[in-house]
């Protein structure tokens, strides 16, 4: 992966982080919530994996937001 990619993984998963902090939900509640898992959380909140769209559909609908908003457009 190069570094522009890696970067941008590390920003989606802070502002996810954010957002899911927002609202005041832990990462176990949260994921599970969501349908994932919280290893798998982690791992997108602190830019060590690219998520898939599904899950990152799954991410917005928690959140209660759309994804483009996930992306911050």
């Amino acid at each position: 992966m190069n570094k522009k990619s890696e970067t941008y993984l590390v920003e989606l998963g802070f502002r996810i982080k954010k957002l899911r902090e927002k609202k005041n939900a832990d990462q176990k509640t949260f994921a599970s919530d969501c349908g994932i898992g919280r290893t798998q959380l982690y791992m997108i909140e602190n830019g060590k994996t690219n998520p898939r769209l599904l899950t990152l559909i799954k991410i917005a609908d928690g959140l209660g937001i759309s994804l483009p908003e996930l992306f911050g457009f």
